[in-house]
Protein backbone atom coordinates (compact mmCIF):
# COMPACT_ATOMS: atom_id res chain seq x y z
CA UNK A 1 0.00 0.00 0.00
CA UNK A 2 2.90 2.93 0.93
CA UNK A 3 4.52 1.43 -2.40
CA UNK A 4 0.84 2.38 -4.12
CA UNK A 5 0.58 5.85 -2.81
CA UNK A 6 3.51 6.91 -3.06
CA UNK A 7 3.82 6.20 -6.84
CA UNK A 8 0.04 7.94 -6.81
CA UNK A 9 1.44 10.92 -5.29
CA UNK A 10 4.69 11.00 -7.55
CA UNK A 11 2.19 10.83 -10.65
CA UNK A 12 0.49 13.79 -9.04
CA UNK A 13 3.44 15.51 -8.28
CA UNK A 14 4.47 15.43 -12.00
CA UNK A 15 0.99 16.27 -13.84
CA UNK A 16 0.90 19.67 -11.47
CA UNK A 17 4.62 20.35 -12.33
CA UNK A 18 3.51 22.67 -15.84
CA UNK A 19 0.57 23.70 -17.18
CA UNK A 20 1.12 21.33 -19.85
CA UNK A 21 3.24 20.04 -22.62
CA UNK A 22 2.53 23.58 -24.92
CA UNK A 23 1.92 21.34 -27.86
CA UNK A 24 -0.56 19.51 -29.67
CA UNK A 25 -0.36 16.93 -31.29
CA UNK A 26 -2.26 14.19 -33.07
CA UNK A 27 -1.41 10.25 -34.24
CA UNK A 28 -4.36 8.54 -36.50
CA UNK A 29 -4.79 5.95 -38.80
CA UNK A 30 -5.24 8.27 -41.72
CA UNK A 31 -3.36 11.14 -42.77
CA UNK A 32 -6.45 13.23 -43.60
CA UNK A 33 -8.17 12.90 -39.70
CA UNK A 34 -4.51 13.25 -38.39
CA UNK A 35 -4.91 17.01 -40.34
CA UNK A 36 -8.39 17.27 -39.08
CA UNK A 37 -7.59 16.84 -35.45
CA UNK A 38 -4.74 19.81 -36.08
CA UNK A 39 -7.05 21.84 -37.96
CA UNK A 40 -9.88 22.20 -35.05
CA UNK A 41 -6.96 22.28 -32.73
CA UNK A 42 -5.41 25.77 -34.94
CA UNK A 43 -9.15 27.15 -34.83
CA UNK A 44 -8.90 27.18 -30.88
CA UNK A 45 -10.63 23.74 -30.27
CA UNK A 46 -8.95 21.88 -27.56
CA UNK A 47 -8.25 17.88 -27.65
CA UNK A 48 -11.74 16.60 -27.21
CA UNK A 49 -12.99 19.36 -30.26
CA UNK A 50 -10.16 17.08 -32.00
CA UNK A 51 -11.24 14.14 -31.13
CA UNK A 52 -14.90 14.94 -33.14
CA UNK A 53 -13.04 15.92 -36.15
CA UNK A 54 -10.59 13.06 -36.33
CA UNK A 55 -13.48 10.31 -35.30
CA UNK A 56 -15.61 12.11 -38.14
CA UNK A 57 -12.69 12.52 -40.52
CA UNK A 58 -11.92 8.80 -40.54
CA UNK A 59 -15.55 7.68 -40.41
CA UNK A 60 -15.42 9.33 -43.87
CA UNK A 61 -11.43 8.23 -45.16
CA UNK A 62 -11.58 4.90 -43.70
CA UNK A 63 -15.30 3.17 -44.03
CA UNK A 64 -13.43 -0.01 -44.00
CA UNK A 65 -12.18 0.71 -40.17
CA UNK A 66 -14.94 2.93 -38.51
CA UNK A 67 -17.90 5.16 -39.42
CA UNK A 68 -20.70 7.30 -37.88
CA UNK A 69 -22.61 3.38 -38.21
CA UNK A 70 -20.60 1.97 -35.54
CA UNK A 71 -18.92 2.92 -31.88
CA UNK A 72 -16.12 3.05 -29.70
CA UNK A 73 -14.77 3.93 -26.74
CA UNK A 74 -13.30 7.47 -25.97
CA UNK A 75 -10.86 7.69 -22.86
CA UNK A 76 -10.50 11.54 -21.67
CA UNK A 77 -8.44 13.52 -19.32
CA UNK A 78 -9.33 16.87 -18.88
CA UNK A 79 -6.84 19.28 -17.13
CA UNK A 80 -9.70 22.11 -15.40
CA UNK A 81 -10.91 19.37 -13.08
CA UNK A 82 -9.07 16.31 -12.92
CA UNK A 83 -11.87 14.02 -14.40
CA UNK A 84 -10.76 11.09 -16.31
CA UNK A 85 -13.49 8.96 -17.77
CA UNK A 86 -14.62 6.50 -20.57
CA UNK A 87 -16.87 7.95 -23.08
CA UNK A 88 -19.03 4.75 -23.59
CA UNK A 89 -20.58 5.07 -27.31
CA UNK A 90 -20.68 0.91 -27.83
CA UNK A 91 -23.26 -0.30 -30.05
CA UNK A 92 -26.56 -2.06 -28.56
CA UNK A 93 -28.37 -4.66 -29.78
CA UNK A 94 -31.97 -3.84 -31.05
CA UNK A 95 -34.85 -4.26 -28.63
CA UNK A 96 -36.12 -6.46 -30.79
CA UNK A 97 -32.87 -8.88 -30.98
CA UNK A 98 -33.08 -12.19 -28.57
CA UNK A 99 -30.66 -14.52 -27.33
CA UNK A 100 -30.93 -17.03 -30.54
CA UNK A 101 -31.30 -14.32 -32.97
CA UNK A 102 -28.43 -16.10 -35.10
CA UNK A 103 -29.50 -19.45 -34.37
CA UNK A 104 -31.24 -22.30 -37.10
CA UNK A 105 -34.45 -24.28 -35.87
CA UNK A 106 -31.80 -27.03 -34.67
CA UNK A 107 -29.72 -24.76 -32.43
CA UNK A 108 -26.74 -24.12 -34.91
CA UNK A 109 -25.32 -20.88 -35.44
CA UNK A 110 -26.41 -19.42 -39.05
CA UNK A 111 -23.04 -18.62 -41.04
CA UNK A 112 -22.34 -15.37 -41.49
CA UNK A 113 -25.72 -13.75 -40.05
CA UNK A 114 -24.33 -11.86 -37.51
CA UNK A 115 -21.55 -10.52 -40.14
CA UNK A 116 -23.50 -9.56 -43.44
CA UNK A 117 -26.09 -7.77 -43.99
CA UNK A 118 -28.44 -5.66 -42.02
CA UNK A 119 -29.64 -8.22 -39.46
CA UNK A 120 -25.37 -7.96 -38.20
CA UNK A 121 -26.36 -4.32 -37.03
CA UNK A 122 -25.87 -2.91 -33.89
CA UNK A 123 -27.46 0.60 -32.92
CA UNK A 124 -25.02 3.08 -33.79
CA UNK A 125 -23.28 5.02 -30.85
CA UNK A 126 -20.56 7.10 -32.65
CA UNK A 127 -23.18 9.96 -33.76
CA UNK A 128 -24.29 10.59 -29.40
CA UNK A 129 -20.85 10.10 -28.48
CA UNK A 130 -19.81 13.08 -30.88
CA UNK A 131 -22.62 15.00 -29.91
CA UNK A 132 -21.74 14.47 -26.36
CA UNK A 133 -17.82 15.24 -26.62
CA UNK A 134 -18.20 18.77 -28.36
CA UNK A 135 -21.41 19.41 -25.93
CA UNK A 136 -19.65 18.48 -22.86
CA UNK A 137 -16.19 18.66 -22.98
CA UNK A 138 -15.16 20.87 -26.12
CA UNK A 139 -14.44 24.58 -26.93
CA UNK A 140 -16.22 24.90 -30.27
CA UNK A 141 -19.26 24.16 -32.21
CA UNK A 142 -20.70 20.57 -33.00
CA UNK A 143 -20.73 22.09 -36.61
CA UNK A 144 -17.45 23.61 -36.81
CA UNK A 145 -15.81 20.67 -35.69
CA UNK A 146 -17.33 18.26 -38.14
CA UNK A 147 -16.05 20.81 -41.19
CA UNK A 148 -13.32 19.25 -42.19
CA UNK A 149 -15.13 15.62 -42.23
CA UNK A 150 -18.46 16.82 -44.33
CA UNK A 151 -15.70 18.60 -46.61
CA UNK A 152 -13.99 15.44 -46.96
CA UNK A 153 -17.00 13.66 -47.76
CA UNK A 154 -18.45 16.23 -50.22
CA UNK A 155 -15.61 16.77 -52.06
CA UNK A 156 -14.04 12.98 -51.79
CA UNK A 157 -10.37 11.84 -51.41
CA UNK A 158 -8.51 9.21 -52.81
CA UNK A 159 -8.83 5.31 -52.40
CA UNK A 160 -5.14 3.80 -51.67
CA UNK A 161 -4.08 0.06 -51.37
CA UNK A 162 -5.66 -1.03 -48.39
CA UNK A 163 -9.04 0.47 -49.58
CA UNK A 164 -8.48 -1.42 -52.17
CA UNK A 165 -7.62 -4.76 -51.05
CA UNK A 166 -10.28 -4.39 -48.05
CA UNK A 167 -12.83 -3.57 -50.45
CA UNK A 168 -11.60 -7.11 -52.43
CA UNK A 169 -11.84 -8.69 -49.84
CA UNK A 170 -15.62 -7.70 -48.98
CA UNK A 171 -16.58 -7.18 -52.50
CA UNK A 172 -19.68 -9.76 -52.27
CA UNK A 173 -21.47 -8.27 -49.44
CA UNK A 174 -20.54 -4.73 -50.55
CA UNK A 175 -22.51 -5.59 -54.10
CA UNK A 176 -25.42 -7.11 -52.54
CA UNK A 177 -26.24 -3.62 -51.46
CA UNK A 178 -27.11 -1.65 -53.56
CA UNK A 179 -26.58 1.95 -51.54
CA UNK A 180 -22.58 0.54 -50.64
CA UNK A 181 -22.19 -0.70 -54.06
CA UNK A 182 -23.03 3.18 -55.56
CA UNK A 183 -20.59 4.61 -52.98
CA UNK A 184 -18.15 2.16 -52.20
CA UNK A 185 -17.61 0.37 -55.74
CA UNK A 186 -16.68 1.48 -59.48
CA UNK A 187 -19.49 -0.16 -61.66
CA UNK A 188 -19.63 -2.94 -58.97
CA UNK A 189 -15.70 -3.60 -59.02
CA UNK A 190 -13.00 -2.23 -56.78
CA UNK A 191 -12.48 1.26 -58.14
CA UNK A 192 -8.77 1.80 -58.99
CA UNK A 193 -5.76 3.30 -57.04
CA UNK A 194 -6.64 6.91 -57.03
CA UNK A 195 -9.43 7.36 -57.36
CA UNK A 196 -11.73 9.97 -55.97
CA UNK A 197 -14.43 8.46 -53.59
CA UNK A 198 -16.99 11.23 -52.99
CA UNK A 199 -19.83 10.58 -50.75
CA UNK A 200 -22.61 12.73 -50.45
CA UNK A 201 -25.40 10.89 -48.89
CA UNK A 202 -23.06 10.65 -45.79
CA UNK A 203 -22.43 14.61 -46.29
CA UNK A 204 -25.95 15.03 -45.70
CA UNK A 205 -26.02 13.11 -43.20
CA UNK A 206 -22.95 14.67 -41.00
CA UNK A 207 -24.53 18.30 -41.78
CA UNK A 208 -27.92 17.18 -40.10
CA UNK A 209 -25.65 16.47 -36.63
CA UNK A 210 -23.81 19.52 -36.97
CA UNK A 211 -27.23 21.29 -37.08
CA UNK A 212 -29.21 19.41 -34.69
CA UNK A 213 -26.39 17.62 -32.84
CA UNK A 214 -27.30 13.77 -31.62
CA UNK A 215 -31.36 14.79 -32.51
CA UNK A 216 -29.99 14.82 -36.39
CA UNK A 217 -29.09 11.36 -36.39
CA UNK A 218 -31.20 9.78 -33.80
CA UNK A 219 -34.71 11.22 -34.72
CA UNK A 220 -36.04 13.20 -37.88
CA UNK A 221 -35.16 12.12 -41.59
CA UNK A 222 -32.15 10.23 -41.31
CA UNK A 223 -33.48 8.04 -38.88
CA UNK A 224 -36.37 7.47 -40.29
CA UNK A 225 -34.59 6.58 -43.61
CA UNK A 226 -31.97 4.48 -41.35
CA UNK A 227 -34.71 2.58 -39.58
CA UNK A 228 -37.09 1.58 -43.30
CA UNK A 229 -33.73 1.02 -45.28
CA UNK A 230 -32.43 -1.55 -43.06
CA UNK A 231 -35.80 -3.01 -42.41
CA UNK A 232 -36.75 -3.25 -45.63
CA UNK A 233 -33.56 -5.45 -46.11
CA UNK A 234 -34.60 -7.80 -43.66
CA UNK A 235 -33.10 -5.83 -40.58
CA UNK A 236 -35.01 -5.34 -37.20
CA UNK A 237 -34.12 -1.20 -36.26
CA UNK A 238 -37.14 0.41 -34.69
CA UNK A 239 -37.76 3.72 -34.07
CA UNK A 240 -37.46 3.20 -30.06
CA UNK A 241 -34.19 1.77 -30.74
CA UNK A 242 -33.22 5.12 -31.75
CA UNK A 243 -34.95 7.31 -29.08
CA UNK A 244 -33.69 4.85 -26.84
CA UNK A 245 -29.38 4.92 -27.47
CA UNK A 246 -27.50 7.16 -25.10
CA UNK A 247 -24.02 7.16 -24.00
CA UNK A 248 -22.90 6.57 -20.89
CA UNK A 249 -20.06 8.01 -18.96
CA UNK A 250 -17.99 5.10 -17.07
CA UNK A 251 -15.25 4.91 -14.54
CA UNK A 252 -12.22 3.58 -16.42
CA UNK A 253 -9.84 0.76 -14.70
CA UNK A 254 -6.96 2.19 -13.22
CA UNK A 255 -4.17 -0.32 -11.88
CA UNK A 256 -0.33 0.54 -10.81
CA UNK A 257 2.41 -2.06 -12.77
CA UNK A 258 5.66 -1.32 -10.72
CA UNK A 259 5.81 2.47 -11.25
CA UNK A 260 3.27 2.90 -13.91
CA UNK A 261 -0.43 3.66 -13.57
CA UNK A 262 -2.50 2.56 -16.51
CA UNK A 263 -5.97 3.85 -16.89
CA UNK A 264 -7.92 1.83 -19.33
CA UNK A 265 -11.17 0.81 -20.12
CA UNK A 266 -13.98 -0.99 -18.27
CA UNK A 267 -16.81 -3.16 -19.40
CA UNK A 268 -18.31 -3.48 -22.11
CA UNK A 269 -14.68 -3.74 -23.25
CA UNK A 270 -12.94 -6.51 -21.80
CA UNK A 271 -9.19 -4.19 -22.32
CA UNK A 272 -9.09 -2.53 -19.46
CA UNK A 273 -9.63 -5.85 -16.83
CA UNK A 274 -7.50 -7.68 -19.09
CA UNK A 275 -4.71 -5.64 -18.90
CA UNK A 276 -4.80 -5.56 -15.58
CA UNK A 277 -5.00 -9.53 -14.79
CA UNK A 278 -2.05 -9.77 -17.35
CA UNK A 279 0.07 -7.41 -15.48
CA UNK A 280 -0.49 -8.32 -12.05
CA UNK A 281 0.24 -11.65 -13.16
CA UNK A 282 3.42 -10.83 -14.49
CA UNK A 283 4.61 -8.08 -12.03
CA UNK A 284 5.55 -11.67 -9.59
CA UNK A 285 8.36 -11.79 -12.27
CA UNK A 286 11.36 -10.34 -12.88
CA UNK A 287 10.14 -9.58 -16.01
CA UNK A 288 12.88 -6.55 -16.90
CA UNK A 289 15.21 -9.01 -16.16
CA UNK A 290 14.06 -11.98 -18.68
CA UNK A 291 15.37 -12.10 -22.05
CA UNK A 292 14.21 -13.90 -25.32
CA UNK A 293 12.33 -16.88 -24.81
CA UNK A 294 11.53 -16.81 -20.93
CA UNK A 295 10.04 -13.12 -21.52
CA UNK A 296 7.78 -14.61 -24.19
CA UNK A 297 7.03 -17.79 -22.54
CA UNK A 298 5.39 -15.73 -19.65
CA UNK A 299 3.70 -13.02 -21.54
CA UNK A 300 2.12 -15.85 -23.52
CA UNK A 301 1.48 -17.63 -20.13
CA UNK A 302 -0.17 -14.65 -18.90
CA UNK A 303 -2.36 -13.65 -21.77
CA UNK A 304 -4.01 -17.30 -21.74
CA UNK A 305 -5.48 -16.47 -18.03
CA UNK A 306 -6.32 -13.43 -18.98
CA UNK A 307 -8.47 -14.43 -22.13
CA UNK A 308 -9.80 -17.36 -20.25
CA UNK A 309 -11.38 -15.04 -17.71
CA UNK A 310 -12.54 -12.70 -20.97
CA UNK A 311 -14.29 -15.71 -22.09
CA UNK A 312 -15.59 -16.53 -18.86
CA UNK A 313 -16.77 -13.24 -16.78
CA UNK A 314 -16.88 -10.21 -19.09
CA UNK A 315 -19.55 -8.79 -20.64
CA UNK A 316 -22.24 -5.42 -20.51
CA UNK A 317 -22.00 -4.83 -16.50
CA UNK A 318 -25.49 -3.06 -16.93
CA UNK A 319 -27.25 -6.28 -17.89
CA UNK A 320 -24.62 -8.96 -16.31
CA UNK A 321 -22.99 -8.96 -12.58
CA UNK A 322 -18.70 -8.65 -13.58
CA UNK A 323 -16.55 -9.70 -10.61
CA UNK A 324 -14.24 -6.66 -11.17
CA UNK A 325 -13.19 -6.37 -7.55
CA UNK A 326 -12.02 -9.77 -7.79
CA UNK A 327 -10.58 -10.00 -11.49
CA UNK A 328 -8.61 -6.68 -10.90
CA UNK A 329 -6.99 -7.84 -6.84
CA UNK A 330 -3.46 -8.75 -7.00
CA UNK A 331 -4.33 -12.10 -4.93
CA UNK A 332 -6.35 -13.59 -7.52
CA UNK A 333 -3.61 -12.70 -9.78
CA UNK A 334 -1.21 -14.56 -7.47
CA UNK A 335 -3.45 -17.15 -7.95
CA UNK A 336 -3.54 -17.87 -11.35
CA UNK A 337 0.80 -17.01 -11.40
CA UNK A 338 1.09 -20.00 -9.36
CA UNK A 339 0.02 -22.40 -12.11
CA UNK A 340 2.36 -20.99 -14.73
CA UNK A 341 5.58 -22.92 -14.97
CA UNK A 342 8.73 -21.73 -16.46
CA UNK A 343 9.54 -25.14 -18.45
CA UNK A 344 6.51 -25.84 -19.46
CA UNK A 345 3.10 -24.72 -21.30
CA UNK A 346 -0.28 -24.74 -19.34
CA UNK A 347 -2.78 -26.17 -22.11
CA UNK A 348 -5.80 -24.10 -22.21
CA UNK A 349 -7.99 -27.50 -22.01
CA UNK A 350 -6.50 -27.52 -18.21
CA UNK A 351 -8.21 -24.39 -17.14
CA UNK A 352 -11.49 -24.26 -15.39
CA UNK A 353 -13.96 -23.16 -17.93
CA UNK A 354 -12.65 -24.31 -21.13
CA UNK A 355 -15.12 -24.43 -23.75
CA UNK A 356 -14.57 -27.02 -26.88
CA UNK A 357 -13.89 -25.16 -29.98
CA UNK A 358 -13.54 -26.20 -33.94
CA UNK A 359 -10.34 -24.66 -34.60
CA UNK A 360 -8.36 -9.02 -39.42
CA UNK A 361 -7.25 -5.79 -39.59
CA UNK A 362 -10.13 -3.34 -39.00
CA UNK A 363 -11.01 -0.64 -36.44
CA UNK A 364 -9.12 2.38 -36.22
CA UNK A 365 -7.48 4.34 -32.97
CA UNK A 366 -6.12 8.04 -32.34
CA UNK A 367 -4.56 9.72 -29.84
CA UNK A 368 -3.98 13.20 -28.57
CA UNK A 369 -2.57 15.73 -26.35
CA UNK A 370 -3.48 19.46 -26.61
CA UNK A 371 -1.17 22.23 -25.08
CA UNK A 372 -2.64 22.52 -21.87
CA UNK A 373 -2.42 18.48 -21.30
CA UNK A 374 -5.75 17.48 -21.76
CA UNK A 375 -5.93 14.07 -23.61
CA UNK A 376 -8.18 11.68 -25.64
CA UNK A 377 -7.38 8.10 -26.60
CA UNK A 378 -10.03 6.71 -28.61
CA UNK A 379 -10.58 3.04 -30.14
CA UNK A 380 -13.86 2.90 -32.57
CA UNK A 381 -14.95 0.31 -34.98
CA UNK A 382 -17.45 -1.27 -36.97
CA UNK A 383 -16.16 -4.77 -36.69
CA UNK A 384 -15.44 -6.64 -39.64
CA UNK A 385 -13.97 -4.59 -42.75
CA UNK A 386 -16.66 -2.69 -44.31
CA UNK A 387 -18.92 -3.86 -41.15
CA UNK A 388 -22.43 -5.10 -42.44
CA UNK A 389 -21.60 -4.03 -45.98
CA UNK A 390 -25.26 -2.52 -45.80
CA UNK A 391 -25.92 1.15 -46.37
CA UNK A 392 -29.79 2.16 -46.24
CA UNK A 393 -30.55 4.13 -49.10
CA UNK A 394 -30.47 7.63 -48.84
CA UNK A 395 -28.05 8.13 -45.85
CA UNK A 396 -24.68 6.98 -46.83
CA UNK A 397 -24.42 5.30 -43.56
CA UNK A 398 -22.57 1.96 -43.66
CA UNK A 399 -23.75 0.09 -40.81
CA UNK A 400 -21.81 -1.93 -38.23
CA UNK A 401 -21.78 -5.97 -37.68
CA UNK A 402 -20.83 -5.33 -34.03
CA UNK A 403 -23.63 -8.05 -33.30
CA UNK A 404 -20.93 -11.09 -33.90
CA UNK A 405 -18.80 -9.39 -31.33
CA UNK A 406 -21.83 -11.17 -29.21
CA UNK A 407 -21.72 -14.93 -27.70
CA UNK A 408 -24.06 -16.32 -30.90
CA UNK A 409 -23.77 -19.45 -28.40
CA UNK A 410 -21.87 -20.64 -25.24
CA UNK A 411 -18.47 -22.28 -26.76
CA UNK A 412 -19.14 -21.10 -30.40
CA UNK A 413 -16.21 -18.80 -32.18
CA UNK A 414 -16.74 -15.43 -33.40
CA UNK A 415 -15.02 -13.98 -36.44
CA UNK A 416 -11.90 -13.26 -34.14
CA UNK A 417 -12.17 -16.88 -32.79
CA UNK A 418 -13.13 -15.32 -29.45
CA UNK A 419 -15.59 -17.76 -27.45
CA UNK A 420 -18.04 -16.28 -24.37
CA UNK A 421 -20.29 -17.69 -21.99
CA UNK A 422 -24.07 -15.93 -20.93
CA UNK A 423 -21.94 -13.40 -20.10
CA UNK A 424 -22.12 -11.82 -23.21
CA UNK A 425 -24.92 -13.71 -25.00
CA UNK A 426 -27.08 -11.36 -27.31
CA UNK A 427 -30.07 -9.16 -24.91
CA UNK A 428 -32.51 -6.26 -26.18
CA UNK A 429 -30.58 -2.92 -25.56
CA UNK A 430 -27.20 -4.69 -24.51
CA UNK A 431 -23.74 -3.47 -25.70
CA UNK A 432 -21.58 -6.25 -26.82
CA UNK A 433 -17.98 -7.06 -25.12
CA UNK A 434 -15.24 -5.51 -27.26
CA UNK A 435 -11.72 -5.67 -27.04
CA UNK A 436 -10.92 -1.96 -27.82
CA UNK A 437 -8.12 -1.01 -25.42
CA UNK A 438 -7.30 2.93 -25.41
CA UNK A 439 -4.83 3.73 -22.32
CA UNK A 440 -3.13 6.29 -20.53
CA UNK A 441 0.12 5.01 -19.05
CA UNK A 442 2.06 7.43 -16.38
CA UNK A 443 5.19 6.94 -14.58
CA UNK A 444 6.56 9.52 -12.79
CA UNK A 445 8.49 10.96 -15.77
CA UNK A 446 6.22 10.02 -18.78
CA UNK A 447 3.27 10.38 -19.72
CA UNK A 448 1.86 7.79 -23.21
CA UNK A 449 -1.64 7.77 -24.81
CA UNK A 450 -1.86 4.45 -26.86
CA UNK A 451 -4.23 2.07 -28.46
CA UNK A 452 -4.54 0.16 -31.94
CA UNK A 453 -7.18 -1.55 -33.99
CA UNK A 454 -6.34 -5.55 -34.24
CA UNK A 455 -9.86 -7.14 -33.29
CA UNK A 456 -8.90 -10.32 -30.82
CA UNK A 457 -5.43 -9.02 -30.75
CA UNK A 458 -5.68 -5.75 -29.23
CA UNK A 459 -5.19 -6.08 -26.08
CA UNK A 460 -2.08 -7.93 -25.94
CA UNK A 461 -0.26 -5.64 -28.67
CA UNK A 462 -1.36 -2.81 -25.80
CA UNK A 463 0.54 -5.22 -23.33
CA UNK A 464 3.33 -5.40 -25.27
CA UNK A 465 3.53 -1.41 -25.26
CA UNK A 466 3.07 -0.77 -22.30
CA UNK A 467 5.70 -3.19 -21.22
CA UNK A 468 7.84 -1.77 -23.39
CA UNK A 469 6.70 2.28 -22.04
CA UNK A 470 7.36 1.34 -18.62
CA UNK A 471 11.05 0.10 -19.36
CA UNK A 472 11.98 3.33 -21.23
CA UNK A 473 10.63 2.80 -24.60
CA UNK A 474 9.78 5.81 -27.09
CA UNK A 475 6.80 6.30 -29.11
CA UNK A 476 8.35 4.98 -31.83
CA UNK A 477 9.80 1.61 -30.07
CA UNK A 478 6.19 0.92 -28.88
CA UNK A 479 4.27 0.93 -32.19
CA UNK A 480 7.29 -0.95 -34.04
CA UNK A 481 7.51 -3.76 -31.66
CA UNK A 482 7.48 -6.67 -33.16
CA UNK A 483 3.80 -8.54 -31.52
CA UNK A 484 2.70 -11.83 -30.61
CA UNK A 485 -0.41 -12.91 -29.02
CA UNK A 486 -2.45 -16.00 -27.23
CA UNK A 487 -6.08 -15.46 -26.86
CA UNK A 488 -6.96 -18.32 -24.72
CA UNK A 489 -8.79 -20.46 -27.46
CA UNK A 490 -7.79 -21.41 -30.09
CA UNK A 491 -4.60 -22.56 -28.59
CA UNK A 492 -1.72 -21.75 -30.26
CA UNK A 493 0.28 -18.13 -30.32
CA UNK A 494 0.35 -15.68 -32.92
CA UNK A 495 3.15 -14.11 -34.43
CA UNK A 496 3.82 -11.83 -37.23
CA UNK A 497 7.36 -12.08 -39.15
CA UNK A 498 10.26 -10.87 -37.21
CA UNK A 499 8.64 -11.35 -33.31
CA UNK A 500 9.21 -15.23 -32.56
CA UNK A 501 13.03 -16.09 -34.75
CA UNK A 502 13.39 -19.78 -35.16
CA UNK A 503 15.20 -20.56 -32.41
CA UNK A 504 13.04 -19.27 -29.95
CA UNK A 505 10.49 -21.38 -31.82
CA UNK A 506 11.90 -24.51 -31.40
CA UNK A 507 12.15 -23.86 -27.55
CA UNK A 508 8.75 -22.57 -27.25
CA UNK A 509 7.12 -25.74 -29.18
CA UNK A 510 9.68 -28.44 -26.86
CA UNK A 511 7.42 -26.67 -23.75
CA UNK A 512 4.59 -27.39 -25.03
CA UNK A 513 3.22 -24.08 -27.13
CA UNK A 514 1.64 -24.52 -30.73
CA UNK A 515 2.55 -21.57 -33.26
CA UNK A 516 1.01 -20.12 -35.41
CA UNK A 517 3.32 -17.78 -38.39
CA UNK A 518 1.34 -14.75 -39.66
CA UNK A 519 2.19 -13.78 -43.31
CA UNK A 520 1.42 -10.33 -42.72
CA UNK A 521 2.19 -7.69 -39.62
CA UNK A 522 -1.04 -6.94 -37.85
CA UNK A 523 -2.45 -3.77 -35.99
CA UNK A 524 -2.04 -0.13 -36.27
CA UNK A 525 -0.69 1.51 -32.92
CA UNK A 526 -0.83 5.32 -32.41
CA UNK A 527 0.64 6.87 -29.79
CA UNK A 528 1.87 9.95 -28.05
CA UNK A 529 4.22 10.62 -25.51
CA UNK A 530 4.87 13.25 -22.92
CA UNK A 531 7.93 13.39 -20.75
CA UNK A 532 7.93 15.69 -18.09
CA UNK A 533 11.82 16.05 -17.65
CA UNK A 534 12.26 18.34 -20.67
CA UNK A 535 8.66 18.91 -21.50
CA UNK A 536 9.11 17.25 -25.03
CA UNK A 537 6.71 15.72 -27.18
CA UNK A 538 6.56 12.67 -29.22
CA UNK A 539 4.25 11.05 -31.71
CA UNK A 540 4.30 8.00 -33.64
CA UNK A 541 2.05 5.99 -35.83
CA UNK A 542 2.68 2.58 -36.43
CA UNK A 543 4.78 1.36 -39.70
CA UNK A 544 2.68 -0.96 -40.92
CA UNK A 545 -0.32 1.30 -41.20
CA UNK A 546 -0.70 4.33 -43.48
CA UNK A 547 -1.16 7.03 -40.40
CA UNK A 548 0.10 9.93 -39.32
CA UNK A 549 1.37 11.48 -36.62
CA UNK A 550 2.30 14.77 -35.51
CA UNK A 551 3.29 17.57 -33.23
CA UNK A 552 2.51 21.03 -33.48
CA UNK A 553 2.94 24.14 -31.99
CA UNK A 554 -0.15 26.06 -30.84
Amino acid sequence: MKRLLAIAFALACSAAAGAGPGKHAVAAAHPLATRAGLEVLAAGGNAFDAAVAVSAALAVVEPYSSGIGGGGFWLLHRVADGTTIMLDGREKAPLAAHADLYLDASGNVVPRLSIDGPLAAGIPGAPAALAHLARHYGRLTLERSLAPAIRLAREGFEVDEKYRRLAGWRLPVLRASAAAAEIFLLNGEVPPAGYVLRQSDLARTLESMASSGAAGFYRGPVAARLISGTRAAGGIFSREDFEQYRVVERSPVRFVYRDMQVTSVPPPSSGGIALATMMHILEGFDLPAAVGVDRKHLIVEAMRRAYRDRAQYLGDSDFHPVPRELLLSRAYAAGLRAGIRLDRVTPSASLPGAAPVEGADNTTHFSIIDAEGNRVAATLSINYPFGSGFVPPGTGVLLNDEMDDFSAKPGVPNAYGLVGAAANAIAPGKRMLSSMSPAFLETPSRLAIVGTPGGSRIITMVLLAALAFQEGGSAGQMVALPRYHHQFLPDRVQFEPGAINPGERSILENRGHVLEARERPYGNMHVVVWDYRDNSVQAASDPRGTGMASVASP
